[in-house]
């Protein structure tokens, strides 16, 4: 094929989201919308990519500069439509050859294939315009794609423009177009704003390449959510829905179970072996990875996090951590970044781990703290144990070696370092090292004073 272009219309205030945020970039599944259409038309390879920004614009041309740096962006001044949108990248397009891809920055579930099947038609065909359309139960507020009696394209007619009768159809424009870059530059400038809303309809340049005796043509995409355009924060949730259902969808496909589809939210990045069971209200956020045949829930919240096979974990926090496997996690555990929860390990009830690796069958079962530690194999962590690992300025490490045994309530004082089979006795705090099969105890005397208590609450009732 031909040489591609990429041009993405991101100049809409969004006066109807009632944010300061640009629209484009509110997030849909964790990821801003104009950052999403980018990924999905970087699946096209463009060689060139240009932008149309307007309100906020400098923000969002940050935005997709992370991902295509050498991006060019024109400013849209006054809102006059798509056409006019266009209009402001004349003088690009003019330096581009083969095709151009037009498409929308608010619009988050478009998919690279329905873009790849939109070209293939396109050249299939010898278009010089080719329309992703769209069959929607309920039309109302877009274009409509108005067909010949042999099925081929006549035009595209706005909402305000159409008769009753064309209001009737179901078939409409996603916005995305794909143009032969030399006919578009010839028909641009034909265009004009004589229509209900005084705006230039890039929809015009169809009717004007097909009465120059070009051919046009339209392409269903599969799913008709992708033609869902934001405009306010109701789109913004019917969007977010819409992408969770066809997430879960393909999830079940592969051999997950979901237990209740509606409480259960699953990033679009995540990955889930299978036999795996997500149980309700479980959130996997961001680039997490779990294996096979685990419980994953219910109240699971795991964000970037990889999660080998045959792991439980239930009613608890893991952010950016290594999970492995046999391990069983929760309920009510926090597992935070850089953390490494070995084999087979049991964190239990209200325990919690930072920047720490649990080596192989460790137990931190109940009420426990461990900050930047490195545990060993087969550790008893007991009941209340904390490591005091920070002076309030910087952060000091506590290695507590193979088959050491902490008793409850115990406080280490890093820096500092316990044997193998070394045992702490409870209540104690211990800020030295302790060697390899030694017991360790730190306990102040009891004293106890008679008849205190009396004197100190005398004039109690």
């Amino acid at each position: 094929m031909p040489n591609l272009s990429i041009l993405i219309l991101a100049a809409g205030k969004g006066v109807r989201m009632k944010s300061a945020l640009p629209k484009v970039l509110h997030p849909i599944g964790g990821v801003p919308m104009v950052e999403r259409v980018c990924r999905t038309v970087d699946g096209l390879k463009p060689s060139h990519v240009c932008v149309i920004v307007g309100h906020g614009g400098e923000r969002v041309a940050e935005a997709v500069k992370a991902r295509w740096p050498k991006a060019k962006f024109f400013t849209q001044k006054v809102l006059n439509g798509s056409g006019g949108a266009v209009k402001q990248a004349l003088s690009w397009l003019k330096s581009q050859k083969g095709d151009v891809v037009v498409t929308c920055g608010d619009a988050p579930l478009l998919q690279t294939q329905s873009l790849a099947n939109l070209r293939k038609l396109h050249h299939k065909e010898g278009n010089a315009a080719t329309v992703l359309s769209a069959d929607v139960e309920k039309p109302f507020g877009y274009g409509r794609i108005v067909r010949e009696e042999d099925g081929s394209l006549e035009k595209i007619v706005e909402e305000l423009d159409a008769t009753q009768a064309e209001r009737q159809i179901h078939e409409i424009n996603t916005g995305t177009y794909c143009f032969n870059v030399a006919a578009l530059v010839r028909a641009l400038p034909r265009i004009t704003s004589k229509n209900a809303k005084n705006e230039f309809y890039l929809t015009d340049v169809i009717e004007i390449l097909k009465g120059d005796g070009a051919r046009v043509g339209a392409v269903v995409c599969d799913d008709p959510n992708e033609a869902l355009g934001i405009n306010n924060r109701f789109d913004l949730a019917r969007a977010e829905a819409a992408l969770k259902a066809r997430t879960l969808a393909s999830l079940m496909a592969a051999g997950v179970t979901i237990i209740d589809p509606a409480s259960t939210y699953v990033s679009e990045m995540a990955h889930v072996g299978t036999d795996t069971v997500l149980w309700p209200q479980t959130y996997l956020l961001g680039n997490t990875r779990i294996g096979s045949n685990c419980q994953i829930g219910p109240w699971a919240h795991i964000t970037d996090c990889v999660i080998e096979n045959n792991v439980t974990f239930k009613a608890s926090f893991a952010e950016s951590s290594v999970i492995r496997r046999e391990a069983k996690v929760g309920p009510y555990s926090r597992v935070r970044p850089k953390s490494d929860v070995g084999p087979r390990v049991h964190l239990g009830n209200f325990s919690e781990v930072k920047a720490t690796v649990l080596g192989e069958g460790s137990k931190v079962n109940h009420l426990s703290y461990l900050g930047d530690a490195k545990v060993g194999k087969n550790v008893n962590i007991g009941a209340g144990t904390i490591t005091c690992n920070y002076d309030g300025i910087q952060k000091f490490p506590t290695i507590i070696q193979d088959h050491a045994f902490i008793g409850s309530n115990v406080n280490l004082i890093a820096p500092v370092q316990l044997g193998a089979h070394s045992v702490i006795g409870a209540g104690s705090s211990i800020s030295q090292d302790v060697p390899a099969w030694a017991l360790a105890v730190e306990r102040t005397g009891v004293v106890v004073k008679k008849e205190w208590a009396k004197k100190k609450f005398k004039n109690k009732k």
